[in-house]
């Protein structure tokens, strides 16, 4: 296998739809290496939980590695907060970069403008907010503008702490260089929870070209 095949579907893939582990500094821990800069022999597995679980079970780790690391039974989980972590730094960082709004006005403002790249509800978010909304994004698109997507990810307290604001329920990520951290950690972890469809992945193009390219 070369350096980029999954362990569990020995298929090969990019970094971007994929996540490193190593063995810790201890040599008996494993760790997802996010970042992709730790140091020693890694392997890789397809960015969805399934495949986590799936390379667990089979004890596919310990052998990727060539060495006897400790993989708890719950490394699927323990990914997933990771992820869910990293996305949310990067969501306070994009707040103190100006390039956030939260409420609904406000986040069905930036959708009619045309300033959204992506949206997010909380997973509280009352079924009425989120309908009032997606009008709004339909709208846009039956206007002739961009689709824009729109991700569940969080509860409302994380997305709380990540803004330092209080009972934050809808949010909108504007389009700019800014973003660009955060829209692509959002992504993958929705592909790492839900995995791809053809759908999610235009959507995901289309929002990361954008963000990227303002």
């Amino acid at each position: 296998m070369n350096d980029r095949t999954c362990i569990v579907t020995r298929e090969s893939g990019t970094v971007d739809d994929m996540i490193r582990f190593v063995a810790g500094p201890d040599g008996g821990t494993i760790v997802a290496d996010l970042k992709r800069n730790l140091p020693g022999r890694g392997c890789w597995v397809k960015a969805q939980r399934r495949y986590i679980d799936e390379a667990v079970k089979r004890k596919l780790f310990p052998r990727g590695l060539k060495s006897n690391v400790i993989v708890p039974e719950d490394f699927g989980l323990v990914v997933d907060q990771m992820l869910a972590k990293s996305a949310l730094g990067s969501f306070g960082l994009a707040r103190k970069a100006g390039v956030v709004v939260t409420g609904a006005a406000k986040v069905d403002a930036a959708i009619r403008n045309g300033t959204a790249a992506l949206v997010l509800h909380a997973f509280e978010a009352a079924e009425d907010g989120v309908r009032k909304l997606d009008q709004a994004r339909r709208s846009v698109v039956y206007a002739g503008g961009p689709e824009i997507p729109a991700l569940s990810l969080f509860e409302s307290s994380e997305m709380d702490l990540a803004l330092g604001g209080v009972n934050v329920i809808h949010a909108a990520v504007l389009k700019g260089t800014a973003a660009a951290g955060f829209v692509k950690r959002a992504w993958l972890l929705q592909h790492f929870r839900d995995g791809p469809t053809d759908r999610a992945d235009a959507k995901a193009a289309a929002a990361a070209k954008e963000t990227e390219t303002e």
